[in-house]
């Protein structure tokens, strides 16, 4: 079964236990964990105001945004490399 190679452990996020399943190693999934409940703490910490669920779109949002520019530079890195090697 597929199944039996994934990875199970519990991760706290912004106070509030999950159970993650996945791929990845350990390690990985606590540092993704990790990287989540510190961005949700950073924007708590930026409005207190704001409820989880706020806290955890604006997170999401961040995020993604992170991932597009990071996709776009990748993909300009790959057209440089490619002229480059003409």
């Amino acid at each position: 079964m597929a199944d039996d190679k994934k990875t199970r452990l519990a991760v706290d996020i912004y106070g509030q236990t999950y159970k993650m399943v996945g791929s990845e190693t350990s390690s990985h999934m606590r540092l993704v964990a990790s990287m989540v409940d510190d961005k949700m703490r950073e924007i708590s910490s930026r409005n207190p105001t704001l409820d989880t669920t706020k806290i955890a779109v604006l997170t999401a949002v961040n995020s993604v945004h992170d991932y597009l520019k990071l996709k776009e530079q990748v993909e300009q890195m790959d057209e440089q490399l490619k002229k480059l090697k003409g």
